[in-house]
């Protein structure tokens, strides 16, 4: 265990996990923001370039590059035990509002439920990547090559939002700044021990749910094939895996509508917390037509799979990434990888703030925000409260 373990008590940093949950709106990329002021700024778990170097790390796995972050960071505070308490203090609360909110659909349907009150949630979110760039870029952009490899990682991820990219981005900028360093002997040897059982977990979840799937046509044994999968084999966050769901989900198995299906999606963009989330309410959806104790084992093992393979490859990826961090080649490396990264959440601001549209009224929001959160006198989750309750004002003007 390090020494930071030792520093900081366990409790606190689990308050602090549940603010962040509490406090996360808008995606991987907006959750990193709250990460920064949460973590970093108000309570130096980690610095920045520390953080950045996880989200690098967690951003070239498939699963849930947010959740798989502060799980790391969890990891690094007090080892493996409070890494897994970080991941249930962290998902849990949003595991639980998807699950409620699968029985509602018909309710909030009837009600006429406006998206107006999450008008200004997106721009909102905004603020936040851009206090988070703006901190980042400060460490990250230390020469001419960082931050060329800072604006190549913003320009390439901006125009190309293809799962792919991410990873092969960070690998480009590791790869420029050995070449440009051009020290010799970098390719030390070193000892890496790694943690076997929890790949071997990881193996053999996946042999047993695609055999699961296989044998049997009962309901929630798929479900959990189906989630498991989307779990291993998306890169990019919630965003990225919803399209994924939506055409098994919706257009091949027929588990639910459309209007069902974006019902849910809409929800989960106003909800705090982890994207993958979403997979608790499209479980419950899909588990519908037998009895209550059904669909809610139906929403837990769509919410709890989608996060195993995810959290089982960080937990055998991150003790692994200390060590091999030993190497001087993989030092050297991180400086481009930072700066590729620092690009990446840069280009994350522009791309949000022109989905919800470049207007005046959504640049005042999203300024005011980063305005706010640099000048540390308002808490995040306040911000995000003031958010909804303009958007509760405003709705239907």
């Amino acid at each position: 265990m390090s020494m930071t373990a030792h520093t900081h008590p366990h409790g606190r940093f689990l308050r602090d996990v549940l603010i962040c949950s509490l406090g996360a709106y808008g995606g991987p990329e907006a959750h990193m923001s709250v990460f920064m002021d949460q973590m970093v700024v108000k309570r130096n778990y980690l610095d920045e370039k520390g953080l950045v170097e996880l989200i690098a790390l967690c951003s070239m796995l498939p699963g849930p590059t947010s959740t798989q972050t502060i799980v790391s960071i969890g990891y690094k505070t007090g080892g493996p035990m409070l890494a897994l308490l970080t991941l249930l203090v962290w998902a849990v609360p949003a595991i639980i509002m998807m699950t409620v909110l699968s029985f509602l659909y018909a309710l909030l349907s009837s009600a006429h439920l406006s998206s107006d009150v999450l008008r200004f949630i997106s721009p909102m979110a905004v603020g936040f990547i851009i206090v988070a760039a703006w901190r980042i870029g400060r460490k990250v952009i230390t020469d001419s090559l960082t931050a060329l490899l800072f604006c190549f990682g913003a320009l390439t991820t901006y125009f190309s939002r293809e799962p792919w990219i991410f990873p092969l981005v960070l690998l480009v900028g590791g790869a420029v700044s050995i070449a440009v360093a051009r020290h010799k002997n970098i390719w030390n040897r070193i000892s890496v021990r790694p943690p076997w059982r929890y790949l071997l977990l990881f193996c053999i979840f996946t042999v047993g749910a695609v055999a699961a799937g296989l044998v049997t046509a009962d309901r929630l044994p798929h479900l959990f094939e189906h989630f498991y999968r989307y779990g291993y084999l998306v890169f990019g966050g919630g965003q990225v895996v919803v399209p994924v769901m939506h055409a098994e989900l919706v257009d091949l198995r027929h588990y639910m509508t459309n209007d069902e299906f974006m019902t849910g999606y809409g929800l989960v963009q106003g909800l705090p917390g982890p994207m993958f989330s979403f997979a608790a309410y499209a479980g419950g959806m899909a588990s519908r037509g037998n009895t209550m104790l059904f669909q809610i084992v139906g929403a837990l093992i769509g919410g709890i799979s989608i996060f195993l393979p995810g959290v089982l490859l960080i937990f055998f990826v991150y003790p692994v990434w200390e060590q091999v961090k030993a190497i001087k080649a993989v030092t050297i490396s991180l400086k481009g990888i930072n700066a590729v990264a620092g690009g990446m959440i840069a280009a994350a601001a522009v791309i949000l703030l022109k989905a919800g549209g470049i207007q005046p009224l959504t640049l005042t929001v999203a300024g005011v925000t980063a305005v706010l959160l640099a000048l540390r006198r308002i808490p995040a989750p306040l911000i995000v409260l003031g958010a909804l309750a303009a958007g509760w004002l405003f709705a239907g003007r």
